[in-house]
C-alpha cells in the first residue's frame, strides 16, 4: 500500500491549519505565502503561531525558552507548513520529497544545539511523510532576533508530484 501523508495526519491526530485566508496580509507587507512553479513549491519563512497571532514560546533558546520548548515551537512552525502546503497544492499526499529546509531559532550566544530544536520539525515531516519523502536537507541557523519576537522560522522548499499548470503564488 502506498504512503498517505493525508491518512497519517488523521492517524497522529494533527489539526493542520485551514490556509483558505493565508494569515498573509498587510502585517507581512509584500511577502508571499508560497511559489510554486513547475514540481518546485517553496513556502515562505514560517513561524510557530497561531491563526490569530499568537507565538508559541516566544523568547531565546538558552535563556527563556528551554531546548524542549524550541523543539515544540519547531514542531508547531512545521504545523503551519504543512497547512500552507496543503493550501497552495490541495493535499499533502502531493508531495513528492522535501528539498530543503532552512531554520532560525533565536538562541543566546552560548547555545549550540540548534539542530537538536530543529530536529522538532524534521521529525514531523519524517513521522508524516516517512524515510523517504519526509527527510531533507537542512539547515539550521542561531541567531539573536526573529520578527515579531519569534523564536524560529523555516523556510521549506519541497518537490510537487503534479508540476503546476502555470506559476502560482499565494
Amino acid at each position: 500500500m502506498e504512503w498517505s501523508a493525508e491518512a497519517r495526519v488523521r492517524e497522529m491526530g494533527l489539526v493542520i491549519p485551514d490556509y483558505a485566508n493565508p494569515p498573509y496580509g498587510e502585517r507581512y507587507a509584500t511577502m508571499k505565502a508560497f511559489h510554486h512553479l513547475g514540481r518546485t513549491l517553496t513556502i515562505s519563512g514560517i513561524t510557530p503561531e497561531d491563526r490569530r497571532g499568537v507565538k508559541v514560546h516566544p523568547g531565546r533558546v538558552g535563556d527563556t525558552v528551554t531546548l524542549e520548548q524550541g523543539y515544540e515551537a519547531a514542531r508547531y512552525a512545521a504545523i503551519n507548513v504543512l497547512g500552507l502546503i496543503r493550501f497552495a497544492v490541495g493535499s499533502l499526499d502531493e508531495v513528492a520529497a522535501f528539498i530543503r529546509t532552512l531554520t532560525f531559532v533565536v538562541v543566546t550566544p552560548e547555545f549550540t544545539d540548534v539542530n537538536l530544536v530543529t530536529n522538532g520539525a524534521a521529525d514531523l515531516f519524517v513521522e508524516v511523510f516517512g524515510d523517504r519523502i519526509g527527510r531533507s536537507t537542512s539547515a539550521g541557523i542561531g541567531v539573536s532576533s526573529l520578527s515579531g519576537g519569534n523564536v524560529f522560522e523555516m523556510v521549506t522548499t519541497v518537490q510537487t508530484r503534479t508540476p503546476a499548470a502555470e506559476e502560482v503564488w499565494g
